[in-house]
Order: structure tokens, then C-alpha cells, then sequence
């Protein structure tokens, strides 16, 4: 007896009596054999706890470099991802086949019955069959417990034919693909064209096969050889009129409707004579186009497959392997794409999300969630638009159903805080998880989910675990080469306090920075680099001009936007009040000009708001513990943008924007100017530019 495939291994190990049995004699013996070392183990393991102790060793300086931030979802987060067992091969063009196992039986039976010209063995086989199946029914009467254990058995029974069918079929797939493709014979463009008008004007089944049929091996152009396509212009037509026209064709011979896309309609016609005649040309269908979008690397051919699938999501109901599969090849084409192509995926994945169940959700939030933090290792100004594009994406499929969103971002904020608190006690280890950029992505995306959400939603919980998270990474690297990820912590704050209401004292933060000295104060600008794509500085930049420059106008601007959002409240001049003596300390000392300006400037803004809201303090009648009116205490001048501090703070956001776009578009260029001689691949051959011209003619 060979060797039994890997399959066969697995299917063995997880469903065979026998194996499952050996597994547990093998666990209790060891479990019998262990217990009598229990307390000799215990005394060893309470001795190194000691040991430990005292010597200043920690076991979670290990498990903390095992800990990632997706892995509290799982491997896959969904269990959709199993093996289709059917065979991907040609569809049988005989008029009469059915393309269905059942029905063959059932005809079969209807032939011999009716007298068919079978041969004597043949006959023999089936008289044989009947009486077996004669005498099974009248055990079945006879005894009911019988009945009862095969009905408990025939699923496992039918697990085991699947498995078995499944084998057979991988080994013989290849001589029945040669075999199937050597009857058909080839498609030239004149037969193309007569099919299509079959199809068309009669919706023709049969002349349809012999199109999918066509439509598989162009998808598989170049990955099997023989083909039946003769050319790339029939090449190119079959694949531009399937993905056009194939979706049609199935709803008309079905019976529903373009504009119904619930699951249920396939569903519900899983039983008919219809469904069960078509289901195999569907799946060929589909399992084609999936093919086609992971060998194809033209970007417009790939928008134009994915805009025609989202028509036939509703077919995926039927073949949960398959949408499984649709979900990772959309998933991974929305991160790794650009433009139209990224586009389109998402739309994908949110009508799948959509018209799928929960669990559909949840793995399209994981992937995605998984997508991203992989994709934006590195945040740089080249691919800054494409990363806010797939942050901004994620937050709207998370936006589509709240309740789980929820339960998802609680579990990753508490693995954040997890690696937070590790890395509180082993900082050198924390330095390569916790300050890095998939770290501040991961808090920026649920930063941004709970600002969007939590006017209309309870999420009190995630934002008060979010703010202890980020303090606590502020706290944890408070040297100069981390301003930039203290800079990103203050950012997120002023942005959760801004959208939730709540008051988020940030001062302490903003004005550490301006006590960051490295040496001698030096004239010299340095080497142009990207402030907003590190979070770490390098050495030599510290010592530079832009250093100290950065510094200044980073903490006027984080003050001016939490100032900002207090400028209107009744308990402005005390919020200010310390802030204003440590910038005035700080405009004493300071001796570049151009620092003092700013820093005077914003003083003046800042005690001129102070006497605005003092006045307006001064004229009212009610008392400090009237909270109702202390909440409404200048909301008609906020509403109309009367304060000084208002205008101000739009000239001082302004400046920023300008200030961030003038360096990012410096190093753009300089990074432009490197890789100048490497350009994008163009399609290899004529097949993939006709295609490419077609699918955007088509698409427009």
C-alpha cells in the first residue's frame, strides 16, 4: 500500500476512531506518568521564581517578543478559507450530461428501467444493487434502531466518499484536463461569435459550456498547456464578453432579478432542477474569474474583473470556499493596490460584508485589520495618501456594524495595553515593538474609529483604555529622538477630546518639548528629512537648526488646537495661566528671532482671549455650580467664530498644512529623482494590452 497523500494524513488524524483513541492513551499516560513528579516540579518551579526574582531575570522579556497585535484574531479569523474538493477542470460539452452526480444516478436507473441496451454484467450489477437495496429497506422496517444509527452515520459516510472523491480527483486531474481539452477542440473567433448569438438571442446552456469552457482556459493562459484559444483577439473577446455578460446569463436562466442581491434568492433555488443544472457552470464561472485575479498584474484588467464580480456576489452564497477565497484576493488587492483598483476591492469587501452574515464581517474587518498593519511597516511620504486611504476605508467597513466593530477593537486596544505594560517593565525590548510604526497605526485606526462613532454610540470604555495607552507610550519614550511619536501622542488626544467633549489635559506634554537641548545651539539647517514619516529621529538631525525650529512650532500648534477647542469655555483664563508663564520663561531665553516672533505672537493671541472671556465672566448672574450654564456660556460666539483666538488658530493650522506639504513634497522628489529609472511594468505580451484597452473602454 503507497503512501498516503497529506490530505488523507490530515483527514485521518482529525476524524479515524482508532487515531483518536491512540491520541488518548498516549495523553493519559503521560498525564499518570507526570503527576508523580507534581511536587518536586512545584518546589523547582517555586525555587527559579525566586531565583528570578532576586537576580533581576524576567521570563516576560521573551513572551513579550512573541506578542504581535493581530494575534489575539487568530490565524484566518474565519473558517470559510477551507479546500473546494471539486476538481477545477473543463466542463463536459455533451448535450445530455447533466453536470450533476445525483442526477447521472438517477438516469442511469431510468435507463435500465426503461430497457436500455446495457450489457449483461451491467445488468447483473443493478438486479445485484436492488435486491441489496430491497433487503436494507425491510431491515430499516424491521428494526428502527437500525434506521437511526445509519442516519447518525451517513453524514460521516459521506465525509468519507467526499474525501476519497477528492484524492481521486487531484491525481487524475491533470490526464482528464489533456483528455477534455483534446475533445473540445479550438475556439477560433468565427465560432466565438456564432456562440455568442446563441447565447445571446436563446440562451443556449450547452453553447454557453463551451464559452465557459473557452473563458477557463483563457483564464489559465499560460499556467496549462494545451489551450483551446487560437489568438489573442479571440483571447481577449471571450474574456471581455464572459465578465460582461455572464452574470446576466445566469439571472436569466435562474429567474432573478439584476437588482436583487440577497443571499437568499440562491438559497432558496438550491433544491430546484434549475440550480442543480447550473450550479457546476456558476462555480466554473467564478472559480475562473478568482484564477484570472490572482495571475493578472495589469491593474485596469483587474478593476474591470472585480467591478463585473460585485455583480455575482449573490452567487457566492452557494460556495462558501469560494467567498472565502473572494474575501483574501479582495483584501490583499485593496492594500497592495493603487487608485481604481484599491477602490474597487473595498467595494467588494463591503458589499460582502454586507450581504453576507456576521461572521462574513468579521472576517473582512480581521483581514483588513491585518492588512494594514503588514502594509504600513513604514509610513513614507510616497505612499502617505494610499495608507490614509486604506485607514479611512477600514474605519468605514468598521462604521457598517458597530456591535461587533466594537467587540473586535476592544480586544486589539487591550492587546496594545498588553504590550504596554510589558514594555513598561522591559524598556529595551518595548523600544522595537511599541515605537514602531505598526504600533502607531494600530492606535491611530481605533483613535479615529472612536472619534468618528462616539457621538452616537457608548464607546466610554475603548476611549478611556485609548487615552491611558497613549499617555502611557508619551511617559515611556520622553527623550528627543521620540518627539515625533510624542508629537503623534498629542495629536491623538487633542482628537479624541475635540470629537468626545472631554477635557484632556495635554500642556505637560506639549511643553516638554520645548525643553529639549542637544549641545550648543547651531545655525546650521540639516539634511532634508520627513518629520511626519518617523517616529524615531536620527543623531545627527538634533543637532540641527530644523531640530530646535520643529520643536518651537510643533508645541505652538498642539497648544493652539487644544486651546482652541477651549477658547469659548468659562475656565479659559486658568487653563492658560500656567502654559502662559512657561512660554514667556521660554521667549526670555531663547536667542533666534525668528522662534521668538512665533512664540510672541502666540502669547499676545492667547491673553487677548483671556480678556475676552474675563469680560463676558463679568456680565454673567449665575453661579459656578449652575452647570447648565456654564455649559452654555458663550456657545452663540462659537457658533459664530467672534473670539480672537479663532482666527488665529486657522492662520497657525494653515501654516502647518503648508509647512508639512512644502518638506513632504521635497523628499517626494528627491525620492522621485532616486528611482527614476524604475518604472512600472507594462502587460507582457499583446493578450494583456488589447485586454487592458477593452476592460477601460468597457469600464467607461
Amino acid at each position: 500500500m503507497g503512501k498516503l497523500g497529506k490530505k488523507a494524513r490530515k483527514f485521518a488524524k482529525k476524524n479515524l476512531q482508532s487515531v483518536l483513541k491512540r491520541q488518548r492513551k498516549v495523553k493519559s499516560f503521560f498525564k499518570k506518568k507526570a503527576s508523580k513528579r507534581d511536587e518536586r516540579a512545584q518546589a523547582e518551579d517555586s525555587d527559579e521564581e525566586r531565583e528570578e526574582k532576586y537576580s533581576g531575570r524576567n521570563n516576560e522579556v521573551e513572551d513579550f517578543k512573541d506578542i504581535s497585535l493581530d494575534a489575539v484574531f487568530g490565524e484566518d479569523g474565519s473558517d470559510m478559507d477551507g479546500d473546494d474538493s471539486d476538481s477545477d477542470g473543463y466542463l463536459s460539452e455533451d448535450t445530455s450530461c447533466s453536470y450533476n452526480g445525483e442526477t447521472r444516478i438517477e438516469n442511469h436507473l431510468e435507463e435500465y428501467n426503461g430497457g436500455g441496451d446495457l450489457s449483461v454484467q451491467n445488468k447483473e450489477i443493478h438486479l445485484e444493487l436492488a435486491k441489496k437495496m430491497k433487503r436494507l429497506s425491510n431491515l430499516k422496517a424491521k428494526d428502527p434502531e437500525f434506521a437511526k444509527f445509519l442516519e447518525s452515520n451517513k453524514e460521516h459516510l459521506q465525509t468519507l466518499r467526499d474525501e476519497e472523491n477528492q484524492f481521486s480527483d487531484e491525481e487524475e486531474s491533470d490526464e482528464d484536463g489533456r483528455e477534455s481539452t483534446n475533445k473540445m477542440g479550438n475556439l477560433s473567433s468565427s465560432t466565438f461569435d456564432s456562440l455568442c448569438e446563441l447565447v445571446k438571442e436563446q440562451n443556449n446552456v450547452p453553447a454557453f459550456v463551451r464559452l465557459l469552457n473557452g473563458y477557463r482556459a483563457a483564464c489559465h493562459y499560460g499556467s496549462e498547456s494545451p489551450t483551446i484559444v487560437e489568438d489573442s483577439h479571440t483571447f481577449c473577446k471571450i474574456l471581455t464578453f464572459m465578465l460582461q455578460e455572464a452574470d446576466n446569463i445566469f439571472r436569466k436562466i435562474l429567474g432573478i432579478s439584476g437588482s436583487n442581491d440577497r443571499k437568499e434568492a440562491i438559497l432558496e433555488l438550491k433544491n430546484t432542477s434549475k440550480w442543480k443544472t447550473l450550479k457546476p457552470v456558476v462555480k466554473s464561472y467564478l472559480r475562473s474569474t478568482l484564477f484570472l485575479l490572482n495571475v493578472v498584474t495589469d491593474s485596469q484588467i483587474l478593476a474591470f474583473a472585480l467591478t463585473r464580480l460585485k455583480a455575482s456576489i449573490v452567487f457566492f452564497a452557494a460556495f462558501p470556499p469560494l467567498l472565502g477565497r473572494l474575501i483574501k484576493i479582495s483584501v490583499h488587492l485593496w492594500a497592495t493596490g493603487k487608485g481604481t483598483l484599491s477602490a474597487c476591492s473595498l467595494l467588494i469587501i463591503k458589499d460582502v460584508a454586507v450581504v453576507f452574515n456576521s461572521n462574513c464581517f468579521e472576517t473582512c474587518m480581521i483581514k483588513a485589520y491585518k492588512a494594514i498593519i503588514d502594509h504600513c511597516k513604514f509610513v513614507e511620504p510616497v505612499l502617505f495618501k494610499h495608507q490614509q486611504f486604506l485607514k479611512s476605508s477600514f474605519i468605514e467597513l468598521c462604521s457598517q456594524d458597530l456591535q461587533k466593530a466594537y467587540s473586535k477593537a476592544m480586544v486589539s486596544i487591550q492587546q496594545l495595553a498588553k504590550i504596554l505594560q510589558l514594555g513598561l517593565r522591559t524598556k529595551k525590548e518595548a523600544v522595537k515593538k511599541i515605537c514602531s510604526w505598526q504600533y502607531a497605526n494600530s492606535v491611530d485606526l481605533w483613535v479615529a474609529f472612536i472619534s468618528l462613532n462616539i457621538h452616537d454610540y457608548d464607546l466610554q470604555p475603548l476611549l478611556y483604555t485609548i487615552i491611558q495607552i497613549i499617555n502611557g507610550v508619551a511617559v515611556l519614550f520622553p527623550g528627543p529622538r521620540y518627539m515625533p511619536l510624542r508629537v503623534k501622542c498629542i495629536q491623538w488626544l487633542n482628537t479624541l477630546s475635540e470629537s468626545s467633549g472631554v477635557f484632556i489635559p495635554v500642556t505637560s506634554l506639549v511643553l516638554d518639548i520645548l525643553e529639549y537641548k542637544i549641545g550648543k545651539e547651531s545655525s546650521k539647517p540639516g539634511k532634508d528629512f520627513s518629520f511626519s514619516s518617523a517616529v524615531k529621529l536620527p543623531k545627527h538631525w538634533l543637532k540641527s537648526r530644523n531640530f530646535q525650529d520643529e520643536c518651537v512650532f510643533s508645541a505652538i500648534e498642539l497648544l493652539a488646537v487644544h486651546f482652541a477647542q477651549w477658547s469659548y469655555h468659562i475656565s479659559f483664563p486658568e487653563l492658560a495661566t500656567i502654559p502662559l508663564i512657561y512660554l514667556r520663561k521660554f521667549h526670555e531665553m531663547t536667542t533666534i528671532e525668528s522662534l521668538r516672533r512665533v512664540v510672541k505672537r502666540f502669547i499676545d493671541q492667547v491673553e487677548q482671549n483671556i480678556e475676552f472671556v474675563r469680560k463676558k465672566r463679568d456680565e454673567v448672574t449665575f453661579s459656578p455650580n449652575d452647570q447648565q450654564s456654564v455649559e452654555s456660556f458663550l456657545q452663540l460666539e462659537k457658533c459664530g467664530g467672534n473670539a480672537p483666538f479663532t482666527k488665529y488658530y486657522t492662520s497657525v493650522i494653515e501654516k502647518a498644512g503648508s509647512r508639512n506639504l512644502l518638506m513632504n513634497g521635497k523628499i517626494s522628489f528627491l525620492e522621485q529623482k532616486k528611482t527614476k529609472g524604475k518604472r512600472q511594468q507594462t502587460p507582457k505580451n499583446a493578450m494583456n494590452v488589447d485586454l487592458a484597452v477593452n476592460a477601460e473602454g468597457n469600464s467607461h
